[in-house]
């Protein structure tokens, strides 16, 4: 017989309560670790069982548009296909033959699809945009052997009415690692984000609100349906539309008056600030940049000597010449150095220590508004060594020289007006004469300013003496809710006295309507202009062209400001140009919203 096990021995309460402790330890480590995952880490979790799940599609909203001040549309949004891949069910193996279909490196499909999986593994990232049919097809007719490869129908820009204002309105590039970084939550890698002007600063504006539909999958990846009949599913909401300042048919007039020549335009409304038309040549067309830019084309525009991406109608820093000559009588006058009948004699010459400062002419004597009207150098020579360098800068900073004018895109340069602070940085202290003072009397020297901030300086002329904030947006308008807030042009009077400019404002009618003025070619049948010829002395090559101007005389509703590059006499080339726009404007305008009157104009214009 085998041994006899003692039953009273093997249920001892020695060995039961060792069992009941066992279990109890058991018990609690798995009520623990339950607890831990109902409730605490429940988020969590379930998120990721949900992610095994639920396959996460982002839709893309519409870009908003862009539509001129008489409602013309101007900048349109297209339909444009880009072939993406899910980095959950994406074979590196088929790597090469997805690149192949797509004339790409292998190493850019792998590197794209990565950078994707660290934003979500579920969710498609774009590998290539704006592909043509033909590549679409190839690649749907290989889906078989590229798994997690599809395509997303995206929008592009478009631009159907024929001007360009390239360095206004901007373009769209694919986002950068570093602006993906600062983002947040609002773009994922393949994201297109305004690059340049008014693209770029009214981006949170146009971009809209992605939306997301989520789809229900199974354990291996495919795509079962809807998850809970796509009530859970986020619509995107379209980007706010922006209706602009800018004056189309002038728009295309002036960059046709700007064909030929380097240099820049800003045309403005004196009375609210809004930029009716803003031209920089040369310059590029803008739908290079809508979807794909080809390299040779990028290659091609940055290393043009003429510099077409360079906006000169915000960025150029030139000596405005004669065209000044209206803030340094505006500071003799407004401090009581001179008044309408101080005359100076000019004998064609004006000699300070061994210097002899030069004029055109013998102009003989001159008060301050026929020194306008001829654009007397003598007399504005000796005015601001009276005027002084410190109540110049003060008086040209009241006109918004020295600093930025705030305009919508941020490509805005400054410009400089020297002060004795500067002049003691540059040269050292006291080592500098009021010589440097004299040429500022004419515009010369080192002050510089852009073609934006001088037509900035004739509105205030014509509008009586208000500076106005330069925009180009009129309107953000919110098609979902129909509703839109119009921009604030943030008027500042100069603090002027009428008499001073009523002054200013007879001697520049004398320069376009009188016969020794210099403006005469800016002269428009039938209307008053008024306006200040400059030519800018250029060390490197020929001088610089400049007017500015303004029309009607009594009533004004245009302001100009032109910019000529190496170009000669303002009176002779850039006064001209300024005199047909403002014809074309003032006799040639369609009124707000009067679409068809608008679009016969237009034709006429184009024609």
């Amino acid at each position: 017989m085998g041994p006899v096990i003692d039953s009273g021995e093997f249920g001892s309460r020695r060995r039961q309560g060792v069992l009941r402790l066992v279990t109890l330890i058991v018990f609690s480590v798995l009520f623990v670790r339950l607890y831990q995952l109902q409730l605490i880490s429940h988020s969590e979790f379930g998120r990721k069982s949900e992610e095994n799940s639920v396959r996460t599609i982002v839709t893309e909203p519409v870009r908003g548009y862009m539509y001129d001040r008489t409602g013309k549309l101007i900048v349109d949004v297209g339909p444009s296909f880009a072939i993406t891949a899910t980095p959950a069910s994406f074979d590196s193996a088929a790597a090469r033959e997805l690149a192949t279909l797509l004339d790409l490196d292998p190493a850019v499909v792998i590197d794209r699809v990565n950078k994707g999986r660290q934003y979500s593994r579920f969710s498609p990232v774009r590998i290539k945009r704006d592909v043509d049919f033909q590549t679409l097809s190839a690649v749907e007719e290989n889906l078989y052997a590229l798994p997690g490869v599809g395509y997303d129908v995206e929008s592009k820009r478009l631009y159907d009415y024929p001007i360009r204002a390239a360095h206004l309105l901007g373009y769209c590039k694919e986002i950068t690692d570093a602006q993906l970084a600062k983002g947040g939550d609002a773009y994922r890698p393949g994201d297109l984000v305004g690059a340049t002007g008014l693209e770029a600063s009214y981006e949170t504006f146009l971009r809209g609100e992605k939306g997301f539909e989520y789809i229900a999958v199974n354990s291996r990846g495919q795509q079962i349906g809807p998850l809970e009949h796509g009530q859970r599913d986020v619509p995107s909401q379209s980007g706010f539309d922006l209706v602009l300042s800018l004056d189309a048919g002038l728009q295309a007039y002036a960059e046709s008056l700007m064909t030929d020549y380097r240099g820049a335009l800003v045309a403005m409304d004196p009375n609210t600030g809004g930029v009716l038309a803003m031209v920089s040549k040369p310059d590029f067309d803008p739908s290079i940049f809508s979807g794909v830019t080809p390299a040779n084309d990028w290659n091609r525009l940055n290393t043009d000597e003429a510099k077409p991406l360079f906006n000169r109608a915000t960025m150029t820093r030139y000596p405005p010449g004669s065209t000044f000559k209206m803030l340094v009588a505006a500071a003799a006058l407004e401090e009581g150095i001179v008044d309408e009948q101080y005359r100076i004699t000019c004998t064609g010459g004006f000699r300070f220590g061994r210097r002899l400062f030069k004029d055109l002419h013998v102009h003989g004597s001159v008060n301050v508004v026929q020194a306008i009207e001829k654009s007397c150098n003598v007399f504005f020579y000796q005015l601001v060594l009276k005027v002084g360098l410190d109540k110049l800068n003060e008086y040209g900073r009241r006109f918004g020289f020295g600093k930025t004018t705030g305009f919508d895109i941020a490509e805005e340069t400054a410009g400089l007006l020297p002060s004795a602070a500067y002049y003691d940085r540059v040269y050292g202290k006291n080592k500098w004469t009021l010589g440097n003072v004299v040429s500022l009397g004419v515009g010369q020297g080192e002050i510089g300013v852009s073609p934006l901030q001088m037509a900035r300086y004739a509105a205030a002329l014509a509008n009586g003496g208000t500076l106005l904030h330069p925009h180009a947006v009129e309107r953000i308008y919110d098609r979902r809710t129909g509703r839109s807030s119009d921009v604030d042009p943030r008027p500042v009077s100069l603090g002027l006295k009428p008499e001073t400019i009523r002054i200013l404002r007879e001697g520049m009618r004398e320069v376009v309507q009188e016969p020794g003025g210099t403006g005469g070619l800016a002269r428009i049948p039938g209307i008053e202009s008024a306006g200040k010829t400059g030519t800018a002395e250029n060390p490197h090559g020929a001088d610089h062209a400049w007017y500015i101007g303004f029309a009607p005389f009594d009533n004004p509703r245009i302001a100009i400001a032109v910019l000529l590059e190496n170009s000669g006499f303002g009176g002779a080339k850039a006064a001209p140009i300024a005199g047909k726009l403002m014809q074309r404007y003032l006799m040639g305008e369609a009124k707000p919203d009067s679409t068809r009157a608008y679009a016969a104009a237009s034709e006429n214009l184009l024609h």
